[in-house]
């Protein structure tokens, strides 16, 4: 009788872990987490139409990586399938709703990371693909390299079947007003400033930076990946490159700690590598998920940054912390509980 109760007992265990990743204290593990940027975002300054739009697009964004890890498809597809969602709508700074350069063009990143093998694919400054975020999985796992930028990048894309698209598919009414008040910005600043100190001002970002979309998955066979993708900063110039298609920085993914997408002032992103940071945390400082990600973000504040992150580890926990007023983000778990938050 001992020896069949230590058979059902095991077996019971057995049945528990397969059944579902680690369990989050309500009992249900989250598969994937999403953010759609970082900001100054205040419900008194959302209209209720504008806030009911967000809502949607971001849970529309979450179902469709949820349907990838319900069918057993990989944790690599579940974030492609999210982050598209979000590339397709001019909500987002990133696809279709990028913002301008300065030179009134819009310029593209992305990135995404497989925490399995700990392959990563980018694209940079693309113009003409309809959504990088397939363009960085095709780096991966169809050449050697990591990052393709520019003209090569978009040749690669086209090459490989791709969608590629007039350049003026990505032009909105919304993000060109906003170029416009950077460029009357930066003329009053040149004409009022007198004191030779033109040079030594911060710039004034305000949410420019802002609007980054980014997904981080947990699949079946418990492998992480994190993906992101971005239009950049408004009015960036000479070929400006921001956190959102370097690896370490915006986008990590390592199936022993955690899967990262970042969001907000990318140049100290990349000068803490950010995301990396937190996986470093978590391996070598034994730290857990909620303590690494803060600090990470903690860090980058006291450098004068600001900005959010989207974390989800190997036992299917999930940290989202940012030190601005709101970010766009949501979760969905194992059992298809959908949650969408935008404030503090």
């Amino acid at each position: 009788m001992k020896s069949i109760s230590l058979i059902l007992l095991i077996f019971t265990m057995m049945s528990s872990i397969n059944s579902s990743h680690a369990q989050t204290a309500n009992g249900s593990s989250f598969v994937l987490a999403i953010h759609g940027g970082a900001g100054t975002i205040l419900k008194k300054n959302m209209s209720e139409a504008m806030e009911k739009a967000y809502l949607e697009a971001l849970t529309e964004a979450l179902q469709k990586g949820y349907d990838q890890i319900k069918a057993g498809k990989t944790s690599l597809d579940a974030v492609v399938a999210a982050i598209e969602v979000m590339e397709n709508s001019p909500l987002f700074n990133a696809g279709k709703g990028a913002v301008f350069t300065n030179q009134g063009k819009n310029e593209l990143d992305a990135s995404i990371m497989d925490g399995k093998n700990r392959k990563a694919g980018a694209v940079a400054g693309v113009t003409n693909v309809k959504n990088p975020i397939k363009a960085a999985r095709a780096v991966m796992e169809k050449t050697e390299h990591v990052m393709l930028i520019s003209k090569g990048a978009e040749e690669f894309a086209q090459k490989q079947g791709l969608e590629i698209v007039d350049p003026k598919y990505f032009w909105t009414q919304s993000r060109w007003d906003g170029l416009q008040k950077a460029l009357e910005r930066d003329k009053e600043r040149m004409e009022l400033d007198h004191d030779a100190q033109q040079s030594q001002l911060p710039p004034a970002f305000k949410d420019e930076k802002f609007g980054t979309v980014g997904c981080v998955a947990l699949d079946k066979q418990g492998n992480l990946a994190a993906g992101t993708s971005t239009g950049g900063m408004t009015n960036k110039k000479f070929g400006r490159v921001g956190d959102s298609p370097i690896i370490g920085a915006g986008t990590y993914a390592d199936n022993e700690t955690v899967a990262i997408s970042c969001t907000g002032w990318g140049e100290y992103y990349i000068r803490t590598a950010a995301a990396f940071n937190v996986s470093a945390k978590m391996k070598y400082g034994k730290l857990p998920l909620k303590q690494a990600s803060q600090e990470a973000i903690d860090e980058i504040g006291k450098m004068g940054g600001d900005g959010g992150m989207i974390a989800l580890d190997k036992n299917g926990q999930v940290a989202m912390p940012f030190n601005t007023e709101g970010m766009y983000r949501g979760t969905v778990t194992a059992d298809g509980k959908i949650e969408v938050l935008i404030y503090k």
